[in-house]
C-alpha cells in the first residue's frame, strides 16, 4: 500500500468555489500544469511565492508516493504589454530598450529565474516547455477551432468568438462572470477594431513590419496569442483532461478563463479537474510596484542591498516565512515580519539539531503517533502549511523538554519524531538548514565558547558586573546563553 492510499486530501477548487476531495484521474498518477514566468525581466518576488506554493504541493504529492508529471512553462513570446490585444510584445519591447535580440532577453531572464528558484531550493518541474518551441501545436489548435466555428480570421489575425462559444458553453464559469454583464460594462467597438465583440481574444496576431518576433502561418506572418500557449503545452504533455492547473489569482481572468474556452472549443471537454490559485504578496501593506518604489527583488533580500529591510535574509528563511501563510491568503512582507520569522526559523533548526543527542528512556511523555497524524491532517486540508508549522513547533517544544530532562522519549518514538520532522521540514516544506558556512559557524562557536569561559572565570572571581556584561551584550547580538547542570550552552536567534 502506498502512503497516498492512507490519506484523504481536500483541495479548494476555484472552478466549484469549494473544497473537494482530491481524486486523480488515473490512480497513483497526477498531471499538474502551472503557468510559468514571462521572461522579460528579473523574476518578481510575488511570482516566486506562487511557484513556491506549487513546489510545496509537488513535493507533498511526491512524498505520498504519487507519480507526478509537473509541467511549468516559460512564456518567451506572445505576451503583449498590459495584456492588451494590440501593442508590443513584452520581450520585443525589452529587446528594443536594451538593443538586444529577443532571444538574448529570454536567455538572460530565464537564467535569472532558474538561479533564484535554485536558491529557494525548488525541485525542477518534470517538463519546462517554451511558447516558441510549440508554435506548430498552437497553429494546429487555431485551425481546429476555426474549423469548428468558434473563431474567425480578420486581416491576418485570428480571434476567438466568445459570443458564439457562449451559445453552447459557459464563458466566465471560472471567474464567476456572466458574459451579458461583461458586454454591458464594455465600451462600443470603434471602426478601427477588428473584433466582432470586445470580449473576443486573439488566438493569432498579425505581425506589423516592425514586429521582431514573427512566424509564418496559414494567415500570414504573426505570433500566437498569450492564452493559447498554455492550452497547447498542457494538453500535449498531460492530455485533453488533466488533474491540476495552477497559477496566481491574477491569472484567473482572463488568462485561465480563455484557456478553458480554447480547450473546450477544440477538444469538446473541460480541460482541468481542479483549478488551484495562489494569492498575492504585498510589501509593507501595499501592492508591490516599481513605479512607486515599493518593490524588492529576491536577490536584494538575500544580499541585504536594499533600502527596505534592515539586514539580509537567507533564501531558506524567506521560504519559511512564505510557508507560514496559506497559499490562498494574501501575505504581507515587511522588515518586522521577516525578523520575527527568522527567530522562528532558527528555533526550528536549533530544535532539530538537538534530536540526535536526546537521551532515550522506557516511556514517552507525549503521543508521537498522534502528533505525526496531525502533521498529515494539516497538509491534507488544502496544503495548510501554517497549521503544519504550528504542529512542527509542538514537536520542537517536546524536544526541548526532553533535552532539559523534563520529559522522556523511547528510542522508537525518537526515530519516529526525527523521521517525521525530516519529511515535513526538509522534504515537503523544502527548507534547508543553512544559517551560514561551516567555517563561519565554527568560528562563531569558538568566539562564543571563549566568552563563556571568560564569563565563568569572572563569576568564580565574584566579578558579576563583567559576567552580566558578557551575557547582556551577547543577548543584544542575538546570542542567548543558557546555564545548566552540564555547563553553559548558547543559541543564535
Amino acid at each position: 500500500m502506498h502512503l497516498y492510499d492512507r490519506q484523504t486530501i481536500k483541495v479548494y477548487n476555484s472552478l466549484s468555489g469549494k473544497k473537494e476531495i482530491f481524486t486523480p484521474i488515473n490512480p497513483g498518477h497526477i498531471g499538474m500544469y502551472v503557468c510559468g514566468p514571462t521572461v522579460y525581466s528579473n523574476v518578481h518576488l510575488g511570482n516566486c511565492r506562487t511557484f513556491m506554493s506549487f513546489d510545496m504541493i509537488f513535493r507533498y504529492f511526491k512524498h505520498l508516493g504519487y507519480k507526478v508529471r509537473y509541467v511549468r512553462n516559460i512564456t518567451d513570446a506572445g505576451h503583449l504589454v498590459d495584456d492588451a490585444e494590440d501593442g508590443e510584445d513584452k520581450i520585443t519591447k525589452k529587446a528594443r530598450l536594451e538593443q538586444l535580440e529577443p532571444m538574448e532577453v529570454v536567455q538572460r531572464y530565464t537564467v535569472d529565474f532558474h538561479t533564484i528558484l535554485e536558491k529557494f531550493n525548488f525541485l525542477p518541474p518534470s517538463i519546462e516547455p517554451t511558447a516558441t518551441g510549440h508554435i506548430i501545436e498552437q497553429i494546429e489548435i487555431i485551425k481546429d477551432i476555426l474549423q469548428k466555428g468558434y473563431a474567425y480570421e480578420m486581416n491576418g489575425s485570428v480571434y476567438f468568438d466568445v459570443v458564439k462559444f457562449n451559445e453552447s458553453n459557459e464563458y466566465g464559469k471560472l471567474s464567476g462572470r456572466k458574459l451579458e454583464d461583461m458586454i454591458a460594462n464594455t465600451r462600443e467597438l470603434t471602426a478601427q477594431d477588428e473584433k466582432k465583440s470586445p470580449q473576443d481574444f486573439a488566438l493569432w496576431k498579425r505581425a506589423e513590419p516592425q514586429h521582431i518576433m514573427r512566424w509564418p502561418s496559414p494567415w500570414g506572418d504573426g505570433f500566437p496569442g498569450w492564452h493559447l500557449e498554455c492550452t497547447a503545452m498542457s494538453t500535449k504533455y498531460l492530455g485533453k483532461t488533466f488533474d491540476i492547473h495552477g497559477g496566481g489569482m491574477d491569472l484567473k481572468f482572463p488568462h485561465h478563463e480563455c484557456e478553458i474556452a480554447q480547450a473546450e472549443a477544440s477538444n469538446g471537454k473541460s480541460p482541468v479537474k481542479y483549478w488551484l490559485h495562489a494569492n498575492m504578496l504585498t510589501l509593507n501593506g501595499k501592492k508591490m510596484a516599481k513605479s512607486t518604489g515599493n518593490s524588492i527583488l529576491p536577490g536584494e533580500i538575500f544580499s541585504g542591498e536594499n533600502n527596505i529591510l534592515s539586514k539580509a535574509f537567507s533564501p531558506s528563511m524567506v521560504r519559511f516565512f512564505m510557508m507560514q501563510a496559506h497559499y490562498t491568503s494574501i501575505l504581507d512582507i515587511s522588515n518586522d515580519a521577516l525578523l520575527a520569522s527568522e527567530k522562528g526559523f532558527n528555533k526550528l533548526m536549533e530544535g532539530i539539531g538537538h534530536l540526535d543527542s536526546l537521551p532515550v528512556g522506557d516511556d514517552t511523555d507525549f503521543d508521537v503517533k498522534q502528533w505525526k497524524r496531525s502533521c498529515y491532517n494539516a497538509m491534507n486540508d488544502d496544503f495548510n502549511t501554517p497549521i503544519l508549522i504550528a504542529n512542527l513547533f509542538e514537536g520542537i517544544k517536546h524536544i526541548n523538554l526532553i533535552k532539559e530532562g523534563k520529559e522522556t522519549i523511547t528510542s522508537a518514538d525518537k526515530d519516529l519524531l526525527k523521521g517525521t520532522l525530516q519529511n515535513f521540514v526538509f522534504d515537503v516544506l523544502g527548507l534547508e538548514n543553512r544559517t551560514g558556512t561551516d567555517a563561519d559557524t565554527e568560528k562563531l562557536s569558538g568566539v562564543v565558547e571563549l566568552l563563556i569561559q571568560l564569563r565563568k572565570e569572572a563569576r568564580e572571581n565574584k566579578d558579576f558586573a563583567t559576567s552580566d556584561k558578557i551575557r547582556d551584550q551577547l543577548a543584544e547580538l542575538g546570542i542567548q546563553l543558557k546555564d545548566g547542570k552540564e555547563g553553559t550552552t548558547f543559541s543564535v536567534s
